[in-house]
């Protein structure tokens, strides 16, 4: 879940804080059944279907959380085998798509989703920790006002309701299945399950595909109040639009994102696989562990020395999870007690003040000047040391954001989280950084870059763009009308060229 830009601890983040309900579950024979594929395991013919990637734009907005339910043993297993099976196509094409807005401004990124035919175009919120996609419906009774107009089933020639059967909760007709999410922070989502072609845009090289998706009813609480239109679920679980394009054979089993600095804003997303980078660092993924993103946690230093913390701590419960959803960070207690007085015992040049907003207690530095790119000369490095031995780098802009009442001042974006065991690792930690999510190896991967100019890495025609120099920030010049400003969601979508990723 994103957190609102202004707030040391939102109270919609305390603890895990997650209630996560799923009230229909529907098998994967039912959806290929709506998707008009029989509920064959083998139902798609892997050596010849196109296995492609594309580029989407990520536009960043306000906060809600969105997790998904718990994992099943039988539905992990029966994926993995469909992996083993599945023939990657070598010729793989990528799509390039800019991103615009920048991680704290706002609170989270969105895409630009096209769903129907004629297509109706959405800003969806981007979550890895969401199973289900979906969008206000034209019918809705309690639906905010939100970015583009509510999706329209009687406009689109190809859209299909899903209809009841015994594998799904149906609505009071009994003629279509439906769906709801209930989340902590007492917002819900809740509505019927619709089939259509979904698209990621015309110049996309992945064709547009049947899924499944939620067209809302009702909406509550941030839902409602929320500048974007829905969620885009990128989660581990059947009505993921993850899953449904991977079972397909539309795209390879792995997903990337890539969130821009401090001050600059932009970056991508990729879905389908790419070619890691040499440098890229790897932990291991266990989706039996946890039905959640997670990586493997063993210790964090400061300026190199480790913290005094068991390993253990960070294997909490659902252990340390990755949510592209969550804004910042948030550590059990003993390791959050421990980052923050690591983290303050070297700022003596720096003065602690007040946070922005006298509501919450945030741990707060000036004095450090207004110039990101410099911060390091004053805040210590820190790595995230995975089981395997490899280290994550982060640099100040990694857990720290600006202080939006005092210039030159830095807030930490590194929390406790309340009473839960968890450890929740939010955009905030990645920014400037390819995270790449590979289902089909069980690995997430993290190459630290300049997420901003990543577009700028694609091969085109034969010729290589240079690559851009590492993760620069803007200098900040306040509220003044001279200084940049974060890249700004475009009207429409915009344009997209292909080609191949290339990281020199």
């Amino acid at each position: 879940m994103a957190r609102l830009p202004e707030r040391a601890v939102c109270p919609l983040v305390t603890g895990f804080l997650l209630l996560f309900f799923l009230v229909v579950l529907v098998r994967q024979d039912a959806v290929a059944a709506v998707s008009g594929h029989p509920g064959d395991p083998a139902r798609v013919n892997h050596s010849e279907a196109e296995t492609k990637a594309t580029f989407l734009p990520l536009v960043l907005r306000a906060a809600n959380s969105t997790r998904q339910g718990a994992a099943e043993g039988f539905y992990y297993g029966q994926r993995r085998r469909r992996q083993l099976q599945r023939a990657a196509d070598p010729k793989q094409s990528t799509a390039r798509m800019r991103l615009y807005d920048d991680l704290l401004t706002n609170g989270y990124y969105t895409t630009r989703l096209l769903i129907g035919t004629p297509p109706q175009e959405f800003a969806l919120i981007v979550d890895s920790g969401s199973t289900v996609t979906y969008v206000p419906c034209s019918t809705c009774e309690q639906c905010g006002n939100h970015q583009d107009p509510r999706f329209q089933p009687d406009l689109s020639s190809t859209y299909r309701p899903v209809k009841c059967n015994d594998d799904c909760t149906c609505d009071n007709e009994k003629n279509q299945c439906t769906y709801e999410r209930q989340y902590a922070e007492m917002s819900s989502s809740s509505g019927v399950l619709g089939d259509d072609l979904i698209s990621f845009g015309k110049e996309s090289a992945v064709k547009p595909h049947r899924a499944v998706f939620g067209c809302e009813n009702i909406e509550t609480g941030d839902l409602f109040s929320q500048h974007a239109d829905g969620i885009m679920g990128l989660g581990r679980g059947q009505l993921s639009i993850m899953d449904q394009l991977v079972d397909k054979g539309v795209i390879s089993d792995s997903f990337s994102l890539c969130y821009g600095g401090m001050d600059i804003g932009g970056g991508a997303m990729v879905l389908g696989g790419i070619p890691p980078p040499p440098e890229m660092v790897f932990s291991h993924s266990d989706p039996v562990r946890s039905p959640y993103y997670n990586i493997e946690l063993k210790a964090i230093h400061i300026s190199g020395k480790p913290l005094q913390l068991n390993p253990r701590v960070f294997d909490s419960k659902h252990g340390t999870v990755l949510d592209s959803g969550t804004t910042y960070a948030y550590l059990p207690e003993a390791a959050f007690v421990a980052f923050r007085d690591a983290i303050t015992r070297q700022l003596h040049s720096l003065k602690q003040i007040r946070g922005p907003d006298p509501n919450y207690k945030d741990i707060c530095f000036s004095g450090a000047g207004s110039n990101v790119s410099e911060l390091s000369k004053t805040f210590p490095e820190v790595d995230m040391v995975f089981n395997n031995g490899q280290k994550l780098t982060l640099s100040p802009e990694n857990y720290l954001f600006r202080h939006s009442k005092v210039h030159g001042a830095y807030c930490l974006g590194v929390f406790q989280n309340g009473r839960d065991p968890t450890t929740l690792l939010g955009g905030i930690i990645v920014r400037n950084t390819l995270v790449m999510y590979d289902r089909e190896n069980q690995r997430i991967g993290f190459w630290k870059t300049n997420c901003s100019q990543l577009w700028e890495r694609l091969y085109f025609h034969g010729a290589s763009f240079p690559a851009p120099s590492p993760a620069p920030s803007a200098p900040y010049f306040g509220n003044s009308t001279l200084g940049p400003s974060p890249a700004l969601s475009p009207v429409g979508s915009p344009d997209i060229l292909s080609g191949l990723l290339v990281y020199n």
